[in-house]
């Protein structure tokens, strides 16, 4: 009888070791945006996280389609780079589906700059040119950030992981071009140098300055530049 009712409880154990792990690995929705700001009057709502869903009934082929990739984008800018995106905003049917396209074009010796995505792995194939592509990783514990970088010629494949800081630079003299999934389907985007330098209102240039080291005047002059945005 004794064996049986340590049987019992080893079961009873089991089970809420089974449910506690159950609810443990439950976790909240990830955001499709920068800001979701709770709100209790649903008549003063904007959007949920992502979009609203169109009735099935009424979806229709156009939903989850665009066009436009092979036209190359126009890289007569500072950073020499234009970046076609395909999102939930441009094809509607991507919507709840974790996935999104870009087209991205690059003079020669242009670049995509040091930038992140919040909310997506990027995986990038070269369809013309010759690419240096890297990525940095999170701070280490040995206070340094490890950088990844790789040559990557025409049909070579290289991923950026989620939240990475990463660049491509066109190192050829002649045009190049990739193409780059990422897992969200808008997986925003955050220019390093833009967000630093040119956020509205601007950061305080005392912060700056002790957090990269250099004299105010250096600062001053950064912010006072046009920060291009190549997306």
């Amino acid at each position: 009888m004794l064996s049986s009712m340590k049987g019992v409880h080893f079961l009873l154990s089991l089970a809420v070791v089974a449910l506690a792990a159950s609810i443990a690995s439950a976790y909240d929705p990830s955001p499709l945006q920068d800001i979701c700001v709770a709100v209790d009057d649903p008549n003063k709502a904007l959007f949920v996280n992502g979009k609203f869903c169109k009735d099935p009934k009424l979806a229709k082929a156009e939903d989850f389609f665009t066009s436009g990739l092979n036209i190359a984008g126009d890289t007569n800018n500072k950073v020499g780079s234009n970046v076609t995106t395909v999102n939930v905003d441009k094809i509607p049917g991507l919507n709840t589906l974790g996935i999104s396209l870009v087209r991205i074009d690059y003079a020669p010796y242009g670049q995509n700059p040091p930038h992140t995505h919040p909310r997506g792995t990027e995986i990038l194939v070269v369809a013309e040119g010759t690419l240096y592509v890297g990525f940095v990783t999170s701070n280490q514990k040995d206070g340094k950030n490890r950088l990844f970088t790789k040559v990557l010629n025409k049909g070579d494949v290289f991923v950026f992981p989620i939240g990475m800081i990463h660049f491509q630079f066109n190192q050829g003299n002649t045009p190049a071009v990739a193409f780059a999934a990422l897992s969200s389907q808008n997986a925003g985007v955050i220019t390093i140098a833009n967000a630093v330098f040119g956020s509205d209102p601007p950061i305080n240039p005392d912060v700056l300055t002790r957090a990269f080291q250099v004299d105010k005047s250096v600062i001053n002059y950064l912010q006072k530049q046009f920060w291009y945005d190549n997306n």
